[in-house]
């Protein structure tokens, strides 16, 4: 048999030459029509098609001009395709892409080989997805081609497209879908018609956006070759259709950049350094505020310049819950709001996975609709919001994760980049940052206020025949446990009251403070002279090492003689206790001795007096002293009076009202802890 004809090969390769050579000419021309020019490729294209499927069955010569000539023409196929004037997409009947031309990268803002293995329909709006995919069946069932216009996802909005869907048969091979991409043609005014012959285009080289800018921090056309090494790109997209390490969102525009493109590039750099600034800010700022709070702000922030909707997923107790969801201010955006703010992440769920794996996710497409789960009575959370482009970052501190950040923006708003990325991860470093600092103080506090419950009773012991009562009120500022304590107890023929503080605060100070108080206690229940009691527990606080730490004390020895009420009282460096009789005389009763827990055998002062019916003792510690107004003048200077106006009333309203009257004085701001204690003697009990 003999072989083909090369010269007529030849004649036919170079015949296509010239006819795609004219095709690319007419399309610059200012007038030209992109759907004749369509209709003409597509032609080209079948035609080289058939000459390809009958060539293939020609038999190998001894000189192989044949197998050579079937070669040329595959190879001047693949360049007419590649070089296209028009977006051309080659799908298999499924809708996956298996080859894009460069023009259809250049309209999405990709680099080569982005588009290919992922579907189709992932790379258009989502309203048209749906409608794509029948149409893409319809075509591969039926072999008739369609059309279609839909909106395709560009770097920076949205393109309204008219798409052509025909199917294409090689002899040898599976069926292929071709589908050719052009400016959608507006719609034409009321009266009037599309003008015949112009297809479904605009003018060649138009591309219709959106008319809404990219979100600050978005990406610019040219970001050229963004690699995605290292960054998990494919997790959550559809199975086998992800390309990691391909991931190249963005052109290279080499030798066209110009000033406009630079300037754009440096305003876009411009304002992601403004929103890392603006969340370092807050995060600085919000020193006081809770971790809700703070993420709840840091989420409306990103919402309005990186994202259109923030999603802030925490982890309690081993699993993943939904803290917070920002997005738009309108009456719809807020429904949205309250239902994905009020369903888990499930597994399998795009922030599940960045918070298991620790790795940032970067869809600049996504392809799987159930990236943030499913609604609970409609179409998928990523459907509903609309949402085309997704970027998930851990909030870690390094060492723990605490959740993940998810940010999302519909087709209008553009795509998410590299650079949006390491934005967002730095971000979400300083969240991560800011969560395990709040936990710390909070887990600190906690700790402060368990252990300054632990040096002060929960109730007091009462005692027959007298009123008691307390008052404990925490400096202000700063977390550290203070050193006030008191007591009171059983001792040999009656009863023990103790009441101190300890000079300083930070850790070594509730050491001392429980060494002095539960030695005073132990010392006294077989000891009834609180002057003894106080130089033992100074043995024992000299015996430990409390970093320079000392305290100061008083103890008192309560016992009824007749309707008396006799008091033995002793002071180790503590101020002394105000007696208020009840017709108003106010006696400030002397302090002195030396405190304990500086040298050993100090003497402690001692005072013996008798409380009758309605007298009353009252203690304090230094904090009342030395508080303060915001004229710098002291409550003690004012003690004396206080306490007259208060003269026949009972221990605990005595109490209360010093304790409104402190906190007023001061404005509320407390430099020291302030513990108060008021005995009023009564009726003696009966023998």
């Amino acid at each position: 048999m003999p072989g083909p004809d090369r010269s007529a090969s030849g004649g036919e390769a170079s015949g296509l030459r010239e006819r795609a050579a004219a095709l690319r000419q007419a399309a610059q021309l200012p007038q030209a029509e992109p759907g004749t020019l369509l209709d003409a490729a597509l032609a080209e294209l079948d035609g080289a098609v058939e000459a390809l499927s009958g060539g293939g069955s020609a038999g190998s010569g001894a000189d192989g001009r044949a197998l050579n000539g079937l070669h040329s023409e595959r190879r001047l196929l693949h360049a007419v395709f590649t070089a296209a004037p028009l977006p051309l997409y080659v799908v298999d009947q499924d809708g996956t892409v298996l080859r894009a031309n460069s023009s259809a990268c250049e309209v999405l803002g990709v680099g080569p080989g982005y588009a290919t293995g992922k579907s189709l329909t992932a790379l258009m709006e989502p309203a048209a997805r749906a409608p794509a995919r029948s149409q893409l069946a319809a075509v591969a069932r039926t072999g008739k081609r369609a059309r279609l216009t839909c909106g395709m996802l560009g770097s920076n909005g949205v393109v309204r497209s008219d798409l052509v869907i025909v199917p294409v048969s090689v002899r040898g091979d599976a069926d292929r879908l071709l589908v050719a991409m052009s400016p959608a043609r507006p719609a034409p005014g009321p009266g009037k018609q599309a003008p015949a012959g112009s297809g479904t285009a605009r003018q060649a080289g138009s591309q219709q956006k959106t008319a809404r800018q990219p979100a600050a921090g978005a990406d610019p056309p040219d970001t050229a070759g963004m690699n995605t090494a290292g960054m998990n790109t494919g997790a959550a997209d559809s199975a086998g259709t992800d390309t990691a390490g391909t991931d190249t969102a963005g052109t290279d525009t080499a030798g066209t950049g110009t000033a406009d493109a630079d300037g754009t590039a440096v305003a876009t750099a411009a304002r992601r350094l403004d929103l890392l600034a603006g969340a370092a800010r807050l995060l600085l700022e919000s020193t006081t505020i809770s971790e809700s709070v703070l993420l709840q702000r840091c989420a409306r922030l990103l919402s309005g310049d990186l994202a259109t909707w923030a999603i802030v997923d925490l982890s309690r107790r081993g699993q993943l819950r939904r803290h917070y969801v920002a997005g738009p201010d309108d009456p719809e955006s807020s429904g949205l709001t309250h239902a994905v703010a009020t369903s888990d992440p499930g597994p399998g769920t795009a922030p599940e996975q960045v918070h298991e794996s620790g790795q940032t996710l970067l869809l600049t497409h996504v392809a799987d609709e159930l990236a943030l789960g499913p609604s609970p009575d409609g179409p998928p959370f990523l459907t509903l919001l609309g949402a085309t482009s997704l970027l998930c970052v851990p909030m870690t501190d390094g060492s723990h994760r605490y959740g993940a950040l998810t940010l999302l923006r519909p087709a209008e708003a553009g795509q998410f980049g590299l650079a949006d990325a390491a934005l967002a991860e730095e971000i979400g470093a300083l969240l991560g940052r800011a969560i395990s600092g709040r936990r710390m103080l909070r887990q600190r506090t906690e700790t402060v206020d368990a252990l300054r419950a632990s040096l002060l009773p929960r109730a007091l012991r009462p005692i027959p025949g007298v009123e008691i009562a307390s008052a404990h009120l925490a400096a202000t500022r700063g977390p550290e446990v203070g050193g006030d304590f008191y007591d009171a107890y059983p001792t040999p023929g009656g009863w023990g009251i103790a009441i101190g503080d300890v000079c300083g605060k930070g850790e070594d100070a509730p050491a001392a403070t429980a060494t002095a108080r539960h030695a005073i206690r132990v010392l006294a229940h077989w000891n009834g002279d609180p002057a003894d009691v106080l130089r033992r527990a100074n043995d024992i606080m000299l015996a430990e090492e409390f970093g320079g730490r000392f305290v100061t004390a008083s103890g008192a020895h309560l016992r009824w003689q007749g309707r008396t009420l006799r008091v033995v009282l002793a002071t180790a460096g503590h101020p002394g206790p105000v007696l208020v009789r009840p017709d108003g005389s106010v006696q400030v009763l002397p302090g002195g001795g030396v405190p304990l827990g500086i040298f050993p055998d100090p003497e402690p002062a001692t005072l013996e007096l008798e409380l009758g019916d309605g007298d009353v003792l009252f203690f304090f510690t230094d904090g009342l002293a030395d508080a303060r107004s915001p004229q710098a003048t002291y409550f003690e200077d004012a003690l004396g009076d206080r306490l007259a106006q208060l003269a026949g009333r009972r221990a605990a309203d005595i109490l209360s009202d010093m304790r409104s009257a402190v906190l007023e004085f001061c404005d509320g701001v407390l430099v020291d802890d302030l513990t108060m204690l008021a005995l009023r003697a009564g009726v003696p009990p009966a023998s």
